[in-house]
């Protein structure tokens, strides 16, 4: 089951890969701001409370398509470009068996706990 969740994730990876595609930026920009949605892990130097929030309203889809949404309603690439980035990368963590974090510990994952090898 797991290999076919990360197959799952990781086609939801090229869906926003061919829809990076479908914007005017050079595929520079795609390699230079995949990881920007990491940056939301800053809130974990004030506590965990606030770093799971932070970290998992950058890394939840639903933000992603909603930010993504905005900037088609606003005919603006670079919120289409945000939404994108953001349904990208949190694909991309999932393939890789990072989840949204619950409130108690970073470790302690939606797809279990990260570092046990039994994630996703």
């Amino acid at each position: 089951m797991k290999n076919l969740l990360r197959l799952e994730q990781g086609a939801l990876f090229l869906l926003g890969v061919l829809a990076f595609g479908e914007l005017d930026y050079a595929w520079w920009v795609f390699f230079a701001l995949i990881l920007t949605p990491d940056v939301s892990m800053l809130g974990y130097a004030l506590n965990p409370k606030v770093g799971a929030f932070t970290y998992n309203l950058a890394h939840h889809k639903g933000t992603a398509v909603l930010v993504y949404l905005l900037g088609v309603s606003l005919s603006s690439t670079p919120w289409q470009l945000a939404g994108i980035i953001l349904f990208a990368h949190s694909a991309l963590d999932r393939v890789f068996g990072y989840g949204l974090k619950y409130a108690d510990s970073f470790q302690n994952t939606h797809l279990g706990r990260v570092g046990r090898g039994d994630l996703l």
